[in-house]
């Protein structure tokens, strides 16, 4: 397949935030509001139970353990919503693919521009909740800034794969399959709300294939300023399902948009 990407895929972009800028204030609310409901319900309800979490041969408290899950569980869902049912309905609702399909825009731009959208989505999403839970004094700077760069390798991941659904889909409800098949499972077995020590020896292993289990343990080491070779490994899982699910969508994605 030959693929021919140029900065034009930057006018996508730009259409997205041009559009969301019109509606900030109701995107800037979940992002906002959503850590500070977690942490007081996991934070305050069960930290009377679960005083600390062994992670990385250390204890940490159970709300610094829980912090930085929720931030990478934010980075996936806001690529993976955005571009699985955002994108749907650009793309099948109201055909904004095909009048920009119209223009000197190609195919491969288009769907460029929208993962790329996704992943700032998930940048902006970042920086939102890192600034609430910052002030829990839950983020270890200077390594927490690094978590922002992170955001946007683990939107460009999940962005792609959910362009990967979207070009496969025929109905935009066919997208609770894959939320419940593949993000659900993720949410709850990824080490998000306990640590992966604690699965069965079988289940831990499947946790490693996931790619939430990876953004989690990036944000998390980060979020508490360690750096250890997990960390790396986990950085080069991401950049590998990258380089795997970005050309996949863009496959798929054509297929669907040129027939």
């Amino acid at each position: 397949m030959n693929v021919n990407i140029s900065t034009r895929f930057m006018r996508i972009w730009q259409r997205n935030l041009t559009v969301y800028r019109e509606s900030w204030q109701v995107n800037f609310l979940p992002p906002l509001l959503e850590p500070f409901f977690y942490l007081l319900a996991f934070g305050i309800g069960f930290s009377g139970m679960i005083n600390s979490v062994s992670y990385a041969s250390r204890e940490v408290s159970y709300v610094s353990f829980i912090a930085p899950a929720l931030v990478a569980i934010n980075i996936m869902n806001n690529a993976f919503f955005e571009n699985t049912f955002g994108s749907f309905v650009r793309m099948y609702y109201q055909k904004t693919f095909d009048a920009m399909m119209a223009t000197p825009l190609n195919a491969e731009e288009i769907i460029t521009g929208e993962i790329v959208w996704g992943a700032t989505k998930s940048v902006i999403g970042t920086v939102i909740m890192l600034i609430v839970i910052s002030f829990f004094g839950l983020v270890s700077y200077p390594a927490g800034i690094l978590i922002v760069f992170v955001a946007f390798l683990g939107g460009i991941a999940f962005g792609s794969t959910a362009m990967v659904f979207t070009g496969m889909v025929e109905r935009i409800e066919l997208f609770n399959l894959p939320i419940f098949l593949f993000i659900t499972p993720m949410f709850l077995f990824s080490g998000t709300f306990f640590p992966l020590t604690g699965l069965p020896l079988w289940a831990q292993y499947f946790a490693l294939v996931l790619p939430l289990t990876h953004l989690v343990n990036l944000v998390r080491a980060l979020s508490l300023g360690l750096f250890n070779l997990e960390l790396l490994i986990s950085l080069a899982y991401l950049i590998v399902f990258c380089l795997v699910m970005f050309p996949l969508a863009i496959f798929k994605m054509r297929r669907r948009l040129i027939k």
